[in-house]
């Protein structure tokens, strides 16, 4: 019998990985506890130890009692369990003897459900104490039953720490699973060797999964349980998507582009900030992929949310540009203290940049960890003198001060308002950067205005045309006061 239990161990470590000295341990343990139990143990104390070769066992034991192993400095008196988690105050040692521990040398057994007391076997020979061979003729039978017990208990134990340390070591990673049960409370999804847990919480919203179905969900905790690990997954947490681009985008699990930053709401749109960490990659077309395939297939897994790619950038002001994407944005004021920033948009872009029920605008604040308040250009034209109106504004500006179509075309084309007045700014290729020219306003001051500088360089004629301009303007104006002087 002693043999077969050794071999079982062993065969047990080949197909279960478990540790066969753990088990060896666990089982001396047990048996020890079980002839302690016996009328032959008398009250002393015992420990078996199996040969690890052949796989006999025997019982040794010793006669000295507890006072004098605690007077050795040999025998301790652990916590039960359910004291072990309770803080210990400073002054009260933690391993001092409890009052309702009853001695292992009394008549009477201690409980089941109390721990032992601990005996240091190892150093008891330098103090003088000899331990003898106590091993009982009937002992086999105990011992069969035992082991079985014990090996059986050991390998549920083994096999539920080992995986919820494999579980605890992939938090963050997306998982795929079968659907075994789903309802609006939670949905019990299969991973193969255990079953995890998808919250109502953590579901998408809209998202309706049927049995059979096979999902993706990213494990955002781990509990152990006492029937094994419990798994808890989610469909909505932002890391879903920065795990499903590393997945599905090469680059990013290589670390050639870093996912700088995820905002979310899950079933309608995200924003991912993408940065490249080599020269030369690309990393909006790395996410994006051939003809958007890569993409495609995040958003697919996703059922459909819509995903903007923004590329990130270090000066605040056009990152928040870029992250208010698919609106165009005129100009963006920021005040580094407050971390607040104003953004100007075109007229036309007011509704996309603030999107449906602010959904646009909140996800650009989350994303780049401003705050953002858009205005449209004709509004915060109206607002002070430092702002800016929209080309619409500028032409019924001119239009009521008498500009003809072709002066206005010419100042809309690379001129703008400014504070109280129109600025007429030559091309700087041709007249330098700091040669402007103003024409004054009405008392009160017009709207203002910023135009984005035409990218092209400028022609001669267009050149000469603003100059024309200008001094038409200027002459207009000079009118325009010598009128009211006569008035």
């Amino acid at each position: 019998m002693s043999k077969e239990i050794l071999e079982a161990v062993r065969e047990l470590e080949l197909q279960k990985s478990i540790d066969a000295e753990m088990l060896l341990v666990a089982l001396e343990e047990a048996l020890g506890a079980a002839y302690r139990k016996t009328p032959e143990s008398e009250g002393k104390h015992a420990r078996v130890e199996i040969d690890r070769e052949t796989g006999d066992f025997r019982v040794m034991q010793i006669d000295a009692d507890d006072d004098t192993l605690e007077g050795l400095g040999l025998l301790e008196y652990p916590l039960p369990p359910e004291l072990s988690e309770m803080p210990v105050e400073p002054e009260r040692p933690r391993r001092e003897r409890p009052a309702f521990y009853i001695r292992a040398d009394r008549d009477e057994a201690l409980p089941d459900n109390e721990p032992e007391p601990i005996i240091q076997w190892d150093q008891l020979a330098t103090h003088g104490i000899h331990e003898y061979d106590a091993t009982p003729r009937n002992f086999g039978r105990i011992a069969a039953q035992t082991a079985k017990q014990v090996i059986l208990q050991r390998i549920r134990e083994i096999e539920r720490d080992m995986m919820f340390e494999e579980y605890q070591d992939r938090v963050g990673d997306v998982v795929t699973g079968i659907v075994q049960q789903a309802d609006n409370r939670y949905c019990l999804v299969d991973l193969g060797r255990v079953e995890a847990l998808l919250p109502g919480s953590e579901q998408v919203p809209g998202e309706r999964y049927e049995h059979g179905a096979r999902i993706k969900a990213v494990i955002i905790e781990v509990r152990n349980g006492t029937r094994g690990p419990q798994i808890v997954l989610s469909r909505r947490s932002e890391e879903m998507i920065r795990e499903m681009f590393t997945l599905e985008v090469p680059e990013i699990a290589d670390g050639l582009v870093e996912i700088r930053q995820v905002a979310r709401e899950a079933g309608y749109r995200a924003k991912i900030a993408v940065e490249s960490r080599v020269q030369g990659v690309d990393p909006v077309g790395a996410c994006v992929g051939p003809r958007g395939s890569r993409v495609r297939m995040v958003v697919g897994e996703l059922r459909g949310e819509k995903i903007d790619i923004i590329p990130w950038n270090d000066e605040p002001a056009r990152f928040i540009a870029k992250a208010l994407a698919p609106a165009r944005v005129r100009e963006v004021l920021v005040d580094d203290d407050s971390m607040q920033a104003t953004v100007i948009v075109p007229d036309d872009q007011l509704s996309l940049a603030i999107g449906r029920e602010g959904q646009n605008a909140r996800l650009a604040a989350k994303l780049t960890g401003w705050r953002i308040d858009i205005k449209s250009e004709t509004e915060f034209a109206m607002e002070g003198d430092e702002e800016y109106a929209g080309a619409d504004t500028v032409a019924r500006y001119l239009e009521a001060r008498g500009y003809d179509e072709r002066m206005m075309k010419a100042i809309l084309k690379e001129g703008r308002l400014s504070i109280n007045g129109i600025v007429v700014r030559r091309y700087e290729r041709l007249v330098g950067p700091q040669d402007v020219v103003t024409i004054d306003g009405d008392e009160l001051g017009p709207p203002t205005v910023q135009l984005e500088p035409r990218e092209e360089p400028a022609t001669a004629d267009e050149a000469e045309e603003a100059e024309l301009v200008v001094e038409d303007a200027e002459d207009a104006d000079g009118d325009a006061s010598d009128e009211d002087e006569d008035d």
